[in-house]
């Protein structure tokens, strides 16, 4: 543990006042040296995880009535950009565990603490393949199901499925919307088989298995429902924000800390490499001098806007009012474009290192998968500026911002 977090009561229980962007930044350099081992395991490695646990990172979101931190959005934002700076997969679990926590605040006190309550306490989860099932049954339900992308599951303690509740008949449930009633089972990670699937590109020590849980009772308490403000048990405006949007503000910061570090790494290269044919070194050619201007202006105008517009949401809600359809269209385009910018960035470092770039022990050939896998997730995607301007032109969106 770092000095500066030895100096730190970290077992305080009021977390209201902990500057959480300090803790992050202090963790860099554990992260970062533990990267290639976290790359090898794909799983982050027990003692970033425990350093994580002991800087109580993973109760930054929690609510204060059950001792976590109820840190803002921009904290939640700037404390995944700096980790990401050491290690991706580190920062995307943190990430998802952090988004996972809100959902503490749609539980009974008690529950809430029993689930997230200890250190060492993470929710790892999920989407369905086809149709997880919870059929309603004397005092809860009976969970059956197969979910995919359980980002962090190999250090998670409980782990969560999104489901159809069915009743006694056979059939789905509806609500007064007409549509098929779901709810969020949770259930110990003794409880569910993780499937091990996560063979891929980038941010490898994700460990986002998929998972499958067959007949198990869930008690009522330990299910919930994910949005809605009707179904919380917390007042503070974090709790508003619903999850789904809560994890847009989450991952362009682990976007923006990865190019941030691709960047500073090839300006230092830049300074020695000559390559072969070429007068002096990188940074005397004026192309890369002109690039190396730009993108860092790119980058730092994607990162204003996002916080830009984090804030402005945040203060919607903190007025306790609701961000109208213009600002939510505002964030959705701030969010994909800081991803998309933070590629592009990360790109201009890989390919101008040359041969640098290849190579898994030099600072680009990682970041540059983790970058392309990280921009593959849904909050990335082009079509997000399809519906964010189909808003900012006064239609209704076809998909909900």
């Amino acid at each position: 543990m770092s000095e500066q977090l030895k100096t730190e009561n970290i077992e305080a229980g009021d977390l209201s006042a902990v500057d959480w962007v300090a803790r992050a930044e202090a963790l860099i350099p554990q992260v970062e040296a533990a990267s290639d081992q976290i790359e090898a395991d794909r799983r982050v490695t027990d003692e970033v995880m425990a350093a994580l646990h002991d800087a109580q990172l993973f109760k930054m979101l929690l609510p204060r009535s059950i001792g976590g931190g109820e840190a803002t959005p921009m904290q939640y934002t700037a404390v995944l950009e700096a980790i990401a700076q050491g290690d991706a997969s580190t920062a995307w679990c943190l990430g998802q565990g952090l988004g996972c926590s809100l959902a503490s605040a749609r539980l009974e006190t008690g529950i809430a603490r029993e689930v997230f309550g200890p250190k060492s306490a993470v929710l790892a989860w999920g989407p369905p393949r086809g149709p997880a099932k919870a059929v309603a049954v004397d005092g809860g339900y009976s969970s059956s199901g197969y979910w995919l992308f359980g980002s962090g599951l190999p250090h998670a303690t409980w782990a969560g499925g999104h489901s159809v509740v069915y009743g006694a008949d056979g059939e789905p449930k509806k609500g007064a919307n007409g549509k098929p009633i779901q709810r969020t089972m949770l259930f110990p990670i003794d409880q569910v088989e993780v499937i091990d699937v996560w063979r891929v590109l980038g941010l490898r020590g994700t460990g986002s298995n998929n998972y499958t849980l067959k007949d198990q009772f869930v008690p009522e308490a330990f299910t919930l429902v994910r949005d809605g403000n009707d179904t919380l048990v917390e007042d503070g405006p974090l709790y508003r924000i619903p999850i789904l949007t809560a994890y847009g503000i989450g991952f362009p910061g682990i976007a923006l800390g990865l190019a941030r570090k691709m960047l500073e790494e090839f300006k230092k290269l830049a300074l020695k490499k000559s390559p072969a044919g070429f007068p002096g070194t990188l940074s005397e050619n004026a192309v890369i001098q002109s690039e190396v201007s730009q993108n860092t202006g790119r980058l730092n105008a994607a990162r204003s806007y996002l916080f830009e517009m984090i804030e402005a949401y945040w203060d919607t809600l903190s007025a306790g009012d609701e961000p109208d359809l213009q600002l939510k269209a505002l964030l959705r385009t701030a969010i994909s474009n800081a991803m998309i910018t933070s590629k592009d960035v990360c790109d201009f470092a890989h390919i101008s290192s040359g041969t640098n770039g290849i190579f898994e022990d030099q600072p680009f050939e990682r970041r540059f998968r983790d970058i392309h896998t990280l921009t593959a997730q849904g909050q990335a995607h082009l079509s997000n500026y399809q519906f964010a301007g189909q808003a900012l032109m006064g239609t209704t969106p076809d998909r909900r911002l």
